[in-house]
Parts: structure tokens; C-alpha cells; sequence
């Protein structure tokens, strides 16, 4: 195979807007919005999510359960769009972030939770995110979702089944700093090779 033969996508940009910012700020699962994020290296500081390195899940099966890892999901980032979507597809009024865990709601950028792996997520701030990959809806979500709606126990189940490929992205702090809502963003997608299998 030479490189006429590959499936080649252009690198590309998007543009997307902060608009609105959580923490988890204690044990919980839930966040709070914030009227700013600070953002270090080891991602938000207080936030359940911080650290450089976390312990291995069963997400990676791979690994035996309670190794030591990259954090590579620091942040949690979701899109008002794919909420709004999600919502009305499990017949419910509304979907918070706070109530899935969320750290950043964006507007404006289609399809966000298929942006790649590498992505930077470019805050006219200063501050970039490297977006890992997408976040695969859980039980635990579903449950924190339950919990809002009287008589919608079918959420904890319904809500990762209805919510895949759109329950956002994870990733971590490439260039710390300050982030604020209304903040513009610029997704730069890198070119891709589509691998071929």
C-alpha cells in the first residue's frame, strides 16, 4: 500500500463557544457551576478529577484494576446540542451537566463528541485541552440522571444506551491557565489517516 492508496481527511477547524463551566469540588459525582476554572497541568485543582495520574478502572480491562495511570480525563466536556438531543430522545424536559458530571458545555460545534483523539480544544484565553477521546456513557450517570425525575427509574439504564456517541469528550490540560463562559473556542482536528485495518 503506498500513500495514494490511504483514506486521507484534511486537518480542520471548527469554532465553538464556552457556555458554561462545573466543578466536582468535593467526593460527589455531581458538579457546581463556577463563574471561572482555573486549569493546571493536573487538570481542575480541588476537582475529584485532578491529578497527573489516576488508577485504572474497568475501562481498562486491560490493565489489573488500580494501576497507576496517565489521567487522561481531567476534564469533562459536553455539547448543549447532543444534550438537547439526548434529553428529547429520553422524553425528559431538560439535561444539566451538572448532573452528569460535567466540566465544560459547549455550543456550536458539530458533532462534537466524534472530534478525534489529539484535538485541541483552543480557548481564546491562552488555555488549550487535548481531547483524549469520547466518554462512554455509564450506569453511574444514568443514576445521577434518575435521581432528578420522580418514577424515571428506566433513566439509569435508557440514559448510556440513548446517550453513546454523545456523551461528550475527555481530556486533559496541554496549556494551563483561566477558562470563562463566553469564551470562544477553536477545535483544531489534525489530518487524519483513517487506519485500514
Amino acid at each position: 500500500m503506498d500513500a495514494n492508496d490511504l483514506n486521507i481527511i484534511p486537518a480542520q477547524k471548527r469554532i465553538g463557544r464556552v457556555e458554561g463551566i462545573y466543578s466536582a469540588l468535593g467526593k460527589g459525582f455531581e458538579t457546581q457551576a463556577v463563574e471561572a476554572l482555573t486549569l493546571t497541568f493536573e487538570g481542575i485543582p480541588g476537582d475529584r478529577h485532578s491529578g497527573l495520574a489516576r488508577l485504572s478502572n474497568s475501562r481498562e480491562p486491560w490493565y489489573k484494576k488500580g494501576t497507576q495511570m496517565r489521567n487522561e480525563q481531567q476534564l469533562s466536556m459536553l455539547s448543549g446540542e447532543e444534550m438537547g438531543a439526548v434529553a428529547q430522545d429520553l422524553k425528559i424536559e431538560r439535561l444539566e451537566p451538572e448532573w452528569i458530571g460535567g466540566n465544560i458545555l459547549f455550543s456550536g460545534i458539530a458533532n462534537f463528541s466524534q472530534l478525534p483523539p489529539r484535538t485541541l480544544l483552543m480557548f481564546e484565553g491562552g488555555v488549550t485541552v487535548r481531547v483524549d477521546g469520547d466518554r462512554g456513557p455509564c450506569k453511574i450517570a444514568g443514576r445521577a440522571l434518575a435521581d432528578q425525575f420522580e418514577n424515571r427509574e428506566d433513566l439509569v439504564v435508557a440514559f448510556p444506551k440513548t446517550a453513546k456517541y454523545r456523551r461528550g469528550l475527555v481530556g486533559w490540560v496541554e496549556v494551563p491557565g483561566v477558562i470563562k463562559p463566553g469564551e470562544i473556542v477553536t477545535a483544531r482536528i489534525w489530518e487524519q489517516c483513517i487506519y485500514p485495518g
